[in-house]
């Protein structure tokens, strides 16, 4: 791989027009450079801040080439970018930090958890579903179970609790009949994550393990650090630093990982790209995570992710823009912002819409509890379900 650096006034190419495009734009303006953003859409998030947008098809084949004449280093803000696109950026001459491999290996579900388990890092007990007769032939034992559809789910799309075959016949032939992977539900003590990010010459380093607290499937808090023993944490940051490298990754990945009652760690699900529960390495870190993938693309050491104040992150969901009603409304944004240690990030969506992300909210302060108590007052005054 060409590791020459990319130096400040260089061009950077991203793969989706989002959130976590915006964030990683707005961090490479920072640091000098420019951004060149391919989305479908005339106008995005990432767009928006961004120094162009090529309104084109991830796999249009124009669209790839002004991307490639443009550009010197392409990334992705979403997992579901055309592997083959990447592949063809890459035959192109540019650096693409996922490679096409890496993002092909977390696209489907089976063959990530296959991947996982050869890194030496435990999964649950799962099966592939691609028929009726696999159905059929499920053991007993993974009841209770969570049906998802093996390729594009996200946020909880996709999924669905089964009690016994029979369920599961039904929610398989729900979602199509398309390959899936039943996962057997296990007593979860908490959610976490770890961001890892690995450099173009294998040097690996990873941020603070995320508590992560989700409701109907989307992710509503994160505290970081996670409240767990250095020895939970350590294992965990292990585990995300053995996937990446046994991915040969080079970018930002983000790990999700269960802790189970008994203390045991298991993988769930690989990001190749920024991550939400990520966000709050933007106020609370030396270095966020967006600084981070700036970093790799332009073949820039790593930097520090020492985590310097305590932070929890609240998502902001386009339901905060309507009233008991239904009707338009604004959040008190300066009545929110009045609360110390409070960072307000909206993401410049067109329009709101119920469980659309629309921002976020990160609470920093010197200590977990005070951040904690913070992030209180800030859900009460936006109507949010208080963290605990």
């Amino acid at each position: 791989m060409d590791h020459d650096v990319l130096l400040p006034g260089e061009t950077l190419g991203l793969m989706g027009g989002g959130q976590l495009g915006r964030m990683f734009a707005q961090a490479a303006a920072t640091m000098g450079y420019h951004v060149a953003v391919l989305e479908p859409g005339a106008t995005s998030p990432a767009g928006e801040v961004a120094l162009r947008q090529i309104a084109a098809r991830y796999d249009d084949a124009e669209g790839l080439r002004t991307l490639a004449q443009t550009v010197r280093a392409v990334t992705t803000e979403f997992e579901n970018v055309p592997a083959a696109s990447l592949r063809a950026l890459a035959d192109a001459g540019l650096r693409t930090t996922p490679s096409a491999d890496a993002v092909a290996a977390t696209q489907n579900r089976n063959v990530e958890k296959a991947f996982i388990e050869r890194a030496g890092v435990p999964v649950a007990p799962h099966a592939r579903v691609a028929s009726e007769a696999d159905v059929a032939a499920l053991p007993a034992e993974l009841f209770p179970g969570i049906l998802k559809t093996a390729s594009l789910g996200y946020d909880g799309k996709g999924q669905a609790r089964v009690a016994n075959v029979e369920e599961t016949l039904e929610a398989f032939r729900a979602f199509g009949g398309v390959e899936c992977v039943l996962e057997k539900r296990l007593a979860l003590k908490l959610e976490v994550s770890v961001i890892v990010c690995r450099g173009l010459d294998g040097a690996t380093k990873t941020f603070p393990v995320s508590e992560n607290v989700h409701r109907n499937g989307i992710l509503a808090v994160s505290v970081m650090p996670a409240r767990i023993d250095d020895a939970t944490a350590n294992r965990a940051r292990k585990y995300a630093g053995r996937i990446a490298e046994a991915l040969d990754y080079r970018g930002v990945l983000c790990v999700e990982l269960f802790i189970l009652e008994d203390g045991s760690i298991l993988a769930n699900e690989l990001a190749p790209r920024p991550h939400n529960s990520g966000h709050a390495t933007i106020d609370a870190c030396v270095m966020s995570q967006y600084e981070a993938q700036v970093r790799v693309m332009a073949g820039l050491p790593l930097g520090s992710t020492e985590q310097h104040s305590a932070s929890v992150m609240l998502n902001l969901l386009g339901d905060l823009w309507f009233d008991e009603k239904g009707e338009a409304a604004t959040p008190d944004w300066a009545k929110l912002l009045s609360i110390p240690g409070v960072k307000l990030h909206l993401y410049g969506k067109a329009e709101a819409r119920p469980a659309r992300k629309m921002g976020h909210v990160t609470v920093v302060a010197p200590t977990g509890e005070l951040a904690m108590a913070r992030a209180r007052e800030a859900a009460r005054v936006l109507g949010l379900p208080e963290p605990i």
